[in-house]
């Protein structure tokens, strides 16, 4: 699984980096987590507020700081 988050380096977009992360250490498994901060890469995906989380490329949260647990919840319906 490669998640995503976008955003250009405000506190909101490194704290959603540090809950993905957390989330995924919990989950366990062999997963990636990128950081997209180029404008022109976040604008391939329309969003239009970060911080975004993106799971295999689709877009699954905008400019909401997700929890741990919420990213977990999310990773969870994705494997359903």
């Amino acid at each position: 699984m490669k998640i995503e988050i976008l955003g250009t380096g405000c506190s909101k977009c490194k704290a959603l980096e540090a809950n993905a992360k957390e989330a995924l250490a919990q989950i366990g498994g062999f997963h990636s987590v990128v950081k997209v901060e180029d404008i022109m890469e976040i604008m391939k995906y329309n969003v239009v507020s970060t911080p975004a989380l993106v799971v295999d490329g689709k877009v699954k949260s905008t400019g909401k700081l997700l929890t741990a647990q919420e990213i977990v919840e999310l990773l969870k319906l994705k494997n359903i």
